[in-house]
Formats: structure tokens, sequence, C-alpha cells
């Protein structure tokens, strides 16, 4: 099955047929996309993650065209309605939506207007009505006339007629392409208030009379009018013009100018008003959802990649604090691992007494803890906190971190098995201090759909997006390389070949033995077999372990190469790692075999002159704008900087430091014109932005990065 979808695939990808055979293979096998990426370049032609997962996905989709083959022929087959013709056309089918219309006049169907006609014994009048020669149709009808079968008069032996022809141009493969064709190319979209509901459904008020070409609306409205519709507060409708439509399918089917070629005309109006219109229109929906599902999917997905991506601050003793007013701050302290050693709580916004207590006791416990970091979460009272905290002239530095997802964390089984004497307090706090230190590895501990950095997370098709969000995270953590030793259960979960079982197997394994010192002890784990060690071991460093390998990216299963090299230049692995004149000296070509190549090697020696190097950029620190902690300090015509907090196709989120994000619009975020707010900006990114407009009753605020309205535009 592989073999027959690979020229195809292969075709529209523009991939040669070796690589997509090679990677539908290494899939098969239970390999995964990053192992693949990595190191198997020799295999695929060095295909990248995309081009990999462009593959899988074409991939499944043609097995799901299969299976569905498969079933239509048995049905076929045990009805004994399988011809050799139809099972050709079946057999040639490329898309779902030819195999259905194929299928579609042979599908077991409830009694229809049609079937009730055939049942009166109509047919023949039809099929001679519909040859469209010189007749008198209702002559012809009254021989019809049988009032034991229902049919009472010749107008009911037409109607039945009629019926049966509606039926037959519905059914027919050609009419239903051409009608598809005018859908997609020209059906608008109109959505409308639902009449008395105009309160209720104020957020949608742009909906209330709205008017789009289909294929042309933006993932952003079509979601937000199916959830207006949903919310039973819009109607939607999605159809070309109905006279275009009948004008099509009238040139298809009426043949000839005569009484009989009248009634077929009034069958196919009927027919496109009762039966194909509902019918087209129920199928562009499911079209232009998937469509929508696919862009929100996309940005959603290159959102958390960039904010999984964040630049690490690393290992510090870092005190957190999860702000609020009137129940007070929590404050944690943590050690360079992130291991929580105190936990206490301030009330720096409430009486001055209170003010000077909490300060009293932040001095105290950056002392005792020796704080190198506060970590201050952006939630409620976030910038109340953090200027309280910048007052007190630590000598240490203070940085804001977007909290969104940590009371998802705090509230899981996850936190609870890890804190299971601490409140929801305390591990959110601790959330906000580790997602400083490492956002990777604390973000993977939350379901990527309550990150934040998405628009209709709820409205698009779950398993599609479950599957791409973690796509994205397996390839996150498996790009930065997993610390064996130190590693959650959640963040071994995404290591390549892994999953939930053996992660925890690895847990129980270093629990019980200590830290691992060689990447081949993992074949001591329980139910870690050859295959998930294979996958696994290239992305799982051990620090100082007794190979100085261990903590690269060099696969074990080219070690002996790094091997070889040392013993010719007649070193050590660890001088070849170190000595970067003895490494230039080193002809790479000549190690080449038959299992590894040129793409291997060069990597090789790109990990040797930096093993185990966090490709992520250097963490660099920001301040919001002193003075400027609520939406009643913003003013129009500022100029502030800010930090993206979510990028959608109609522009982006950035937060201000007021608790509301402001919004550059995709015409404010550049001089030019851009179609993509992601070729301007991404999430995590700092810039600066001009406030152009705020409404504070709707919690709103329209932003500029255009340079008239704003100098520098961005930080470099």
């Amino acid at each position: 099955m592989i073999k027959e979808h690979t020229a195809k695939i292969a075709r529209e990808l523009h991939l040669n047929e070796k690589q997509v055979l090679a990677t539908a293979v290494l899939l098969e096998e239970d390999a995964t996309i990053p192992f693949i990426a990595r190191y198997r370049k020799e295999k695929t032609g060095s295909l990248d993650e995309v081009a990999i997962t462009a593959v899988r996905d074409r991939m499944h989709q043609l097995k799901d065209l299969d299976k569905r083959r498969e079933a239509i022929l048995k049905s076929l087959e045990e009805r004994e309605l399988l011809t050799d013709e139809l099972q050709k056309k079946i057999v040639a089918a490329e898309t779902m939506s030819i195999l259905e219309d194929i299928y579609f006049p042979f599908k077991p169907k409830r009694r229809t207007r049609s079937t009730i006609a055939k049942e009166k014994g109509l047919e023949p009048l039809a099929a001679l009505i519909f040859k469209q020669e010189s007749m008198d149709p209702l002559a012809e009808a009254a021989k019809f006339i049988d009032k034991e079968k229902g049919v009472t008069s010749a107008a009911d032996a037409l109607q039945g007629a009629r019926d049966i022809i509606a039926e037959w141009v519905n059914e027919d493969q050609m009419a239903r392409e051409k009608m598809r064709n005018l859908f997609r190319s020209k059906a608008c979209i109109k959505a409308k208030v639902i009449s008395g509901k105009q309160e209720e459904a104020a957020k949608y008020k742009d909906y209330f009379n709205w008017e789009e070409l289909a294929k042309k609306a933006p993932s952003h409205r079509v979601l937000a009018m199916r959830r207006g519709e949903n919310e039973s507060l819009l109607t939607l409708t999605i159809l070309p013009e109905e006279t275009e439509a009948v004008d099509i399918l009238e040139s298809q089917f009426v043949k000839n100018s005569n009484a009989a070629s009248e009634q077929v005309k009034t069958a196919v109006r009927d027919s496109y008003k009762r039966l194909l219109s509902s019918s087209m229109e129920t199928e562009i929906r499911v079209n232009i959802k998937n469509r929508a599902d696919e862009e929100a999917i996309k940005v959603f997905a290159e959102n958390l990649r960039e904010l999984l991506l964040a630049p690490p601050l690393g290992q510090k003793k870092v005190m957190a604090i999860d702000p609020g007013f009137r129940t007070g701050c929590k404050v944690v302290c943590l050690n360079r691992q992130g291991k929580l050693l105190h936990n206490d709580t301030i009330y720096p916004h409430q009486s001055q007494k209170k003010l000077d207590e909490s300060a009293e006791k932040i001095h105290s416990l950056c002392e005792k803890f020796k704080t190198e970091v506060i970590a201050v979460g952006n939630g409620t009272a976030g910038r109340e906190t953090e200027t309280f905290i910048r007052s007190l002239n630590l000598g240490c530095t203070t940085v804001m971190v977007n909290e969104s997802g940590a009371s998802v964390y705090s509230a899981s089984e996850t936190a609870r098995k890890e804190f299971p004497d601490h409140d929801v307090t305390v591990r959110g706090a601790v959330s906000i201090g580790r997602r400083l230190v490492d956002p990777l590895a604390e973000l993977v501990k939350i379901d990527p759909k309550s990150i934040g950095v998405g628009q209709y997370q709820h409205d698009v098709d779950q398993k599609h997006l479950k599957q791409k969000l973690d796509d994205v995270v397996m390839s996150c953590v498996n790009m930065v390389g997993v610390e064996l030793n130190t590693a959650s259960r959640q963040l071994l979960t995404y290591v390549s070949g892994l999953g939930p079982k053996l992660a925890q197997s690895i847990l129980d394994h270093r629990n019980k033995n200590g830290c691992f010192a060689s990447r081949k002890e993992l074949l001591d784990v329980s139910g870690l077999g050859p295959k998930a060690f294979e996958q696994a071991a290239g992305f799982l460093r051990i620090r100082d372990g007794e190979n100085p390998l261990d903590g690269s990216a060099v696969h074990p299963e080219t070690y002996h190469v790094v091997e070889t090299m040392a013993k010719e230049a007649h070193c050590s692995v660890r001088d070849l790692i170190l000595d970067g004149a003895m490494r230039e000296r080193i002809n790479v070509e000549q190690y080449i075999s038959e299992t590894v190549g040129l793409p291997t090697l060069s990597d090789i020696m790109a990990e040797l002159s930096k093993p185990g190097r966090d490709p992520r950029e250097k963490f660099e620190m920001f301040s919001f704008a002193e003075g400027v902690n609520s939406i009643k300090d913003v003013q129009p015509g500022m100029s502030l900087p800010g930090i993206v907090t979510n990028v959608t196709n109609f522009g982006a989120f950035v937060d201000i430091g007021v608790h509301q994000d402001g919004l550059v619009h995709i015409s404010q975020l550049s001089d030019r014109f851009i179609k993509n707010p992601a070729q301007v900006v991404k999430v995590h990114q700092k810039v600066k932005v001009t406030v152009i407009e705020v409404d504070a009753d709707r919690k709103r605020i329209s932003l500029s990065m255009k340079s008239q309205n704003n100098n520098e535009g961005k930080f470099s």
C-alpha cells in the first residue's frame, strides 16, 4: 500500500520517490519525526521535519481514502450492484468527494419522494420525459393513473416523474462536480443576528448583517460566525446566486425546447432548491471549517513553538511571586535545580504596616536563600507587585513572567503528585519561577491548549489540534535535548520513542538506582528495549557522564565513528571535543560508509564543536514602562515597550504591562503591506508600540508598530 501512494505523494510535495518511500517505511516502523529528521538523513535525502510531517499526513489521508474505497466496494458487492465499469471508476477515484459522488446513487437510502414515485410505477414516465422528445406530457401521464397505487390524476403522475428526475439530477456525478466548483468559487457566507437577540449577541455585532465570499473568508471570521450560530445567536447560510446554479444545471439537463423540456426544467429547479443546494452547502461548510481549522491550528502551532523555545534564564536561585491584592502574594524560594525550599505569603498592597512587614520578609528571604533573580507573575496585582519589589533595591534582577496556564498546572494531577502537601497557590508560584528558568521544561506539564497562544482552540477539530500541538511539543523537546538525570516525567514523555509509560519507568529506575552514568544504562530500564533506545538515546543528555559523547546529540550508533577519528588522530574523544584545531585536520569524507554518509558526519562534526549546547536564544532582561500599571494609565500617543503574547491572522496581541493585552492590527504592524502577521512578529518578541486608541469600558487598546507612529518599531 505504501508503494502505491509513493509516486502520488512525491508528485504533490515535489519530492523524489525514493525520499517519500524511505520516509514512509521509517514511519511505518514507528520511527518518530524528530528521529528521522535528525538521524536518518542518508535514507530520506535530508528531509526536514516539515516535509516528513507532510508525508505522514498525506499518507494517512490516502489510507483513509483506501479504507473508504474498500468499504464501498464491499457494500456494492454484497448487494450485487458492482459492475466492472463501476469498479474501475471507484478504483480510479483520487479524492474522497469524487469517490462519494460515484457511490451516491447506490447508497442505501431512506424513503424519498423519488423512491415513493418509483414504487407507484412512475419511473418509465420519468424516463420518457427525460428524453425530451416531442410529446404531450399530460397525455402520457394520464396513462399512469392508478388509484390503487395512489396516482389519482395526471398531475400526480407528472409530479412523481419530476421527483424521480430531480433525484437523477442530484445523483449525477458531473452535475455535483459543477455545483461543487460553483460553491467553492462563488458561494457567499451570509450571517444575520436572530431577531430579538441583538443584546445577547453583542459580542457578534460585526456579524449582525455580514456577507463575504466564502473562499476568501479568513479563519478567525469563519470560526467566530460558526460559534455565534452554535450559540443560537446568528443564522448562517453559504450559497452562491441561485440563478447561476440553476442556469448551469439547465444547460446540462435541458436539451430541447418543448413541453417535456419544461417538465425537466421544473424538476431541475426543484432538484437544486430541495436537494443539491443543501447537499453542497453541507459539503462547503465542512470544507470551509476544515480550512479555518487548518489556518487556526497552524497559527496556534507556530505561536506554541515560539513560546516553548523562548530563551531560558538558566539555573539560578529564584524567588517566585504569584501576586494578589486581597489574598496576598504567594512567595516561593527555589534552588538552582528548581526545588522548592520555602514558601510564604506577603501582603504589600494593604496597610502601610503590612507593606513594611512584606519588605522586611522579602529582604530576609533573599539573604537567607541567596536569591539571584525574582520572578513576578503578570496576573492580577502583577505590575503593582513588581513596582514594590523594585523599590526594595535588593541587588538582584526582577523579571515579569507570563503566568498563562500556571493555574491549570497548579490544579492538575501532575502538580498534586509533585506537591501533595501544598495548595494551588504554592504550586502556581513554583510554576512561575520554573517557567523563567526553563520555559520548555515547565510548559510541557500543561495541556498545550491551555497555554493561551491560540484563538478559537475549542472550536477547531480537537483530534487534529492535539496531533499538531503534540508534534510541536515533541519537536521542541527533541531539538533542545533533555537532561536524563533531572528531567520530569512530562518532559521525558515527549522524548522520541518514549511516551508516558517508559518515561515513568525511567523515573522509577532513577529513583531506585540513582543517576544514570551512561546512555547504555537506559537498556536496564524495565520495558525499554533496543527500538526505544534507538529512537530516544540521541535526544537524552548525561552531563559529565562516563562518555563525553553522552552529553551531546551524537547518537550511540555512531560513537564508533568518533572513536575511530580520535584513534587515528592519536588523541582521546574528549581531546577531540576540546581541540578545534585537531578537528579541522580531520577529513570526514574518509569515514563515509554504507550506513554513515556525509550529512551524518557533518552533524557529528558540528556537534563536537558545541556538544549539548542549548540551541535556544540567549535570555535578555525586559522591563515594562514605569508608571503604566493599568489601562487607566494608558493614553493615546504613548510609546511603550511590550512583549508579543499571541499572533493571529488579523494581527498581534502585545502585553504592555497593564493586565490587558493591546492589539496591533495587521494594518498597523508594518509600513509595508503584509499578508501574514508572522512575517513581522512572533510570540515572546520584544517590541516597541505606540498607543492609537484606548476604550477602557470595553477593555480594548489599539496599538501600532508603524514607523510614523513609532520611531523604533521593535527591539533588536
